[in-house]
């Protein structure tokens, strides 16, 4: 993308949409987790700190939806359903390492940043 405006035309649509998708905080943290391989609903849940229900439902069928995860129905009693990340999805987990990798790195110093602003105000 370096020497080409992405804010016009139909990529920069595509990447503004992709980015709203993918740079939600549910969406970044369930990428994150499945990257560990297959989980059902309550193992995420858990793992994924403090996403409701409702939320991680709705996270789970827009990643569907983008064909960044899967849900797989097993045929047994109870049912048995799994989600995890297709090929595609698992090309993100290298970004969103990097990403969680940055926010550990630089968190303190970003607190700091926040705190010299908010007492300025």
């Amino acid at each position: 993308m370096a020497g080409r405006d992405c804010q016009d035309g139909n990529e920069g649509r595509a990447v503004r949409e992709l980015l709203d998708r993918i740079g939600d905080k549910w969406s970044l943290l369930v990428i994150g987790t499945l990257r560990q391989g297959p989980l059902r609903f309550g193992e995420l849940q858990q793992q994924v700190g403090g996403i409701s229900q409702r939320m991680l439902t709705l996270t789970l069928r827009h990643l569907e939806r983008d064909g960044l995860a899967t849900r797989t129905v097993f045929a047994e009693v109870p049912p048995r359903v799994e989600y995890e990340l297709t090929a595609l999805g698992r090309t993100l987990i290298p970004l969103v390492g990097a990403l969680a990798e940055w926010a550990a790195s630089n968190h303190l110093l970003i607190d700091a940043n926040r705190a010299r602003f908010d007492a300025a105000r």
